[in-house]
């Protein structure tokens, strides 16, 4: 079965769609804080069409900690957090996004995958259901490798206000 995820940035959901576009699952996220937008440098989510180019992270723990999509070593604790205040936390799974709409989320200074968008694991203690990334799309460690598992590279994204 293919799905499809759909995002909404006011509802700050996530949803898996089937092939006729039932909801699967439902997912509380949290986007960027600065709102939406595509400009390199906004730290804003990136609206329109896109999808899935790629999964980084099976078989890593939960909490697995990443930078430059690549797993640092750590595992994320409270500790850790206190040690590094301010780290941009990008944990346990990442599901890097690619626009599909020319001059508008791909190419030039305003493309997604070279702003290194992602929907990937925070904290547990991130809030969700309001907006408070740096453009990503952060979700629950639990529910981040649940999707990891349920979507495929090339999977459509439609993200929208």
């Amino acid at each position: 079965m293919s799905v499809a995820l759909d995002l909404s940035i006011s509802r700050q959901e996530l949803r898996l769609l089937d092939e006729e576009g039932k909801t699967l699952k439902r997912y509380n996220v949290s986007t960027a804080r600065n709102g939406p937008g595509e400009r390199n440098g906004s730290e804003c989510t990136p609206r329109g069409a896109h999808l899935v180019r790629a999964k980084i992270g099976t078989g890593c723990p939960v909490n697995t900690v990443f930078k430059g999509r690549r797993p640092t070593g750590e595992i994320y604790s409270p500790a850790l957090r206190r040690e590094h205040p301010g780290r941009d936390w990008i944990l346990t799974r990442i599901l890097w996004l690619s626009g599909r709409q020319r001059g508008f989320n791909r190419l030039g200074d305003v493309d997604t995958m070279r702003r290194f968008i992602y929907i990937h694991g925070a904290p547990d203690d991130d809030e969700m259901g309001v907006p408070g990334s740096h453009g990503c799309i952060k979700m629950r460690n639990g529910d981040v490798v649940e999707l990891f598992d349920l979507v495929t590279a090339g999977t459509p994204l439609d993200i929208r206000e």
